[in-house]
């Protein structure tokens, strides 16, 4: 299949991706806050650089798009119909750089954690989400 939009278009349509301060990222940073979790944002010093942190917790949250790390069984996670062989080496890149940060994570003593794009959807959720996924079990 041909993509329908010329090179320069593409570019620009990608460009405006971002990797901070997504839709799904905010709405992961206000629960948490609402749940009274602290977090510091994208820690540099901690490899993948995790969307969220929580040190008292030792744990480096990822905030994922299920399309760009391939949420199993998710429809959101589609393989593009055009350049096939591209987006099948992207994806596979992406996933192995994911397992890769988070064995370093391990290594470092910290937890890593994901929450996928679309489990952002619903607040209440998302709320019980993050308490099972970030508080220890003996803090609640």
């Amino acid at each position: 299949m041909v993509d329908r939009l010329t090179p320069e278009e593409r570019s620009r349509n990608m460009a405006r991706i971002r990797s901070r301060d997504t839709g799904p990222e905010l709405r992961v940073r206000t629960v948490a806050h609402a749940l009274g979790l602290r977090f510091r944002l994208h820690r540099r010093d901690l490899p993948g650089t995790p969307d969220l942190a929580f040190p008292k917790h030792r744990v480096a949250l990822f905030v994922h798009g299920c399309f760009w790390h391939r949420h199993e069984g998710c429809a959101k996670a589609y393989m593009p119909k055009s350049r096939i062989p591209f987006w099948t080496q992207k994806f596979a890149a992406n996933t192995a750089r994911d397992r890769c940060k988070a064995a370093e994570l391990v290594a470092a003593g910290w937890k890593p954690v994901v929450v996928w794009e679309c489990e952002t959807t619903d607040a209440g959720r998302l709320a019980r989400i993050l308490e099972a996924r970030v508080r220890a079990p003996a803090e609640r």
